[in-house]
């Protein structure tokens, strides 16, 4: 028998650090994946409809928290587990929600909370009322002077118990509660927090002065 000592062999070596790199990156991936489906997530402004309060190109997350964080599973269209939390509160009037289409949930909107359950909104020469009371509203745009039914003149219109009445800062130009009726709240995912980053696409460059600015 030769004295010699035998080399241990790398290969276990390496297949332990093969396997602990994996479960890093799995660990990473589920702390990812938990912060983004349970407390906060970034999305995108894709069109001008909450003008000039958001605008295109605009990054921004939401807090999904506030509302009752989801855990929402499901694969080509079809939702296979859905939980959702206890809010910390509820929504309410003038707060900027994202939420999941009504007429097709698989796309995200983005509006301002006007009135809730149990409320009634009537909308008078562009002029929003609720419960028989003139909103204050510095924020809305309005830049097409006509006067469209159902557009600048609507309701009154009692909220059901349970929805809410959604509402584009860019009045003549959004698709909202006018057009599709009140948001179901299990559509909810967030709300509008704050801005991270800014691209202007027409003068391709980063609008800094908006970068990290709450919104309200």
């Amino acid at each position: 028998m030769s004295a010699e000592k035998q080399k241990p062999s790398a290969r276990p070596r390496k297949t332990e650090s093969l396997r602990d790199w994996i479960q890093t990156v799995l660990i990473v991936l589920v702390v990812v994946i938990t912060f983004r489906g349970v407390v906060a997530q970034a999305y995108q402004i894709p069109s001008g409809s909450m003008e000039k309060t958001l605008l295109i190109g605009d990054y921004l997350y939401i807090n999904k928290m506030l509302y009752g964080s989801e855990i929402d599973i499901g694969f080509g269209g079809h939702r296979f587990f859905y939980h959702r939390f206890p809010a910390i509160r509820q929504p309410k009037a003038g707060d900027i929600i994202v939420f999941r289409y009504p007429v097709d949930p698989r796309q995200d909107f983005i509006k301002r909370c006007v009135a809730v359950g149990g409320q009634t909104v009537a909308i008078r020469d562009k002029v929003v009322y609720v419960d028989g009371v003139k909103r204050n509203e510095p924020f809305a745009v309005h830049d097409d002077p006509r006067m469209l039914p159902g557009r600048d003149n609507f309701g009154p219109y009692i909220v059901p118990p349970g929805h809410l009445f959604m509402m584009g800062d860019n009045r003549d130009n959004s698709s909202d509660s006018r057009v599709w009726g009140p948001l179901p709240a299990n559509l909810i995912k967030g709300k509008a927090m704050f801005t991270y980053f800014s691209w202007d696409p027409k003068r391709h460059m980063v609008r800094f002065n908006r970068m990290f600015q709450g919104i309200s």
